[in-house]
């Protein structure tokens, strides 16, 4: 059955048009750019004011540990399936083309809308910006389409996004530099908030530690609950793989990569969030969409509450460059398989980057951020990544069903398959926890999805070829 055709794991290396010449710091400071935006300046209050106070630090815990669990499946993947397109392309080698093209399908409308939603983001602080400034633009250009309030398209957020595609055509290394010297201004500025935070926490605003309980009480949802908001904050490690034809080392330097960018981001969202809620009370970080530079003006620090505002913004960069170069390169990887059309493959002579493939995502990107409202597509982010990580734990066991133990030197997951069957049942939780409404686009794009593959991709993949 052609839904289950699967494609054969390569022997070695796979030759590409693509420059390897990425190491593992590059890779690190991908997965942290992609990882670590404004969620770190922002989601760490809504956590703690409307989920589990204090105890949100152990939400971020709970989601880094279920995170870091489809890590050590992704390092294995990696290692012993060295080829683009990441998780598409190691369930295409074990699942079969019906799952991988699913899979994709969810990563390419995962990465559209998370770049869309953080560009529109970015526009939103711009704008703020510019109104304190009395700069004021047409109505009609401030905001997504909606009819009720006048507005019919983000023009900023489409701008943003039009430079972005435009950096994202620059040759990786010279494109991940930019991300580099961004990332780093980022540390400074967390280690910043800590080192000056920590001298003003008072322990009594730690206490209830878990005021809304484990699952849930008084109305409030409680670690879990928040667990399955903060997961959102930790996507981004996929953009790793997908690098992998640009690496000079991938069997050794995409483990690293994958697994070094969740435990500095776990980390870092950790400390954040103890040192926020020990400033300030759990209860008066409600409605405030800036926690850590409020937090730092309410111990009279209006400078650093300022630098850190600014830097925030910075940060929103970061993000939307590497989810553009990351789903750029997962277009191109389909476009290998020839489940979506050839001229997706062309590679720019000079820059040896994948030109069309950047073109249609900076464009789609460009759309949703522009005229979609995403307020009610934020979470189909979350359900997706959820989805292909149940699909990652189901293929690691498959994988080591069908062709063994990894050999030496390549990356060994332990304790499969009891790993991928907690994996599976924490998604699951997970996704559940999600509201109706997600459900119901999440199906959608899956009708979506199918009709595409059906209608083209089946008939066009090059397994066909191949009989």
């Amino acid at each position: 059955m052609k839904f289950f055709r699967t494609k054969k794991i390569p022997q070695e290396l796979e030759t590409t048009q693509l420059n390897r010449n990425l190491k593992t710091t590059d890779l690190l400071i991908l997965g942290i750019g992609a990882i670590v935006g404004t969620g770190i300046f922002t989601i760490t209050g809504i956590a703690a004011s409307e989920y589990a106070g204090p105890a949100s630090s152990l939400s971020f815990l709970i989601t880094s540990v279920a995170v870091g669990i489809s890590g050590l499946f992704y390092a294995e993947f990696a290692s012993r399936i060295p080829v683009i397109g990441g998780p598409y392309a190691y369930l295409y080698s074990v699942l079969g083309e019906g799952i991988a093209w699913v899979t994709g399908w969810l990563m390419i409308v995962e990465f559209i809308l998370a770049t869309s939603s953080v560009a529109s983001g970015w526009a939103g602080y711009l704008q703020g910006l510019l109104n304190s400034l009395e700069i004021y633009l047409p109505k009609a250009l401030r905001a997504s389409f909606d009819l009720k309030n006048g507005t019919y398209v983000d023009i900023l957020a489409m701008l943003v996004l039009f430079f972005v595609t435009l950096w994202v055509l620059q040759e990786a290394k010279k494109m991940l530099r930019l991300n580099h010297w961004m990332i780093y201004v980022k540390f400074g500025i967390i280690a910043l908030f800590v080192v000056v935070g920590i001298f003003f926490i008072r322990l009594e605003n730690w206490v209830p530690f878990m005021p809304y309980g484990f699952i849930g009480k008084h109305g409030k949802g409680g670690v879990m609950a928040g667990a399955a908001l903060v997961f959102f904050a930790y996507l981004g490690f996929e953009s790793v793989p997908m690098a992998v034809e640009e690496v000079d080392n991938p069997q050794k330097r995409i483990p690293q990569g994958v697994l070094g960018s969740i435990t500095l981001a776990a980390v870092f969202y950790i400390i954040v969030t103890l040192v926020l809620t020990g400033i300030v009370s759990f209860d008066k970080l409600k409605g405030i969409k800036d926690p850590v530079a409020y937090a730092m003006r309410t111990i009279n620090q209006p400078l650093i509450a300022s630098i850190i505002s600014i830097v925030a913004v910075l940060t929103l960069l970061t993000v939307c460059i590497s989810m553009l170069y990351s789903l750029s390169r997962l277009i191109y990887a389909i476009s290998k398989d020839g489940l979506l059309p050839k001229s997706l493959q062309k590679v720019d002579r000079k820059t040896h980057v994948p030109k069309n493939a950047t073109f249609v995502a900076g464009g789609f990107s460009m759309i949703f951020a522009g005229i979609v409202p995403l307020n009610l597509l934020a979470e189909f982010v979350n359900i997706a990544t959820l989805m292909y990580l149940i699909f990652m734990a189901i293929g690691i066991i498959i994988l080591r069903k069908k062709f063994g133990k990894p050999n030496q030197g390549e990356f060994k997951t332990p304790l499969v398959p009891i790993l991928p069957i907690l994996s599976i049942i924490i998604s699951g939780y997970l996704m559940f926890r999600l509201q109706i409404i997600t459900w119901i686009v999440f199906t959608v794009a899956l009708a979506l999805g199918f009709i595409i593959y059906f209608c083209y991709g089946r008939t066009h993949s090059l397994l066909n070829e191949k009989k």
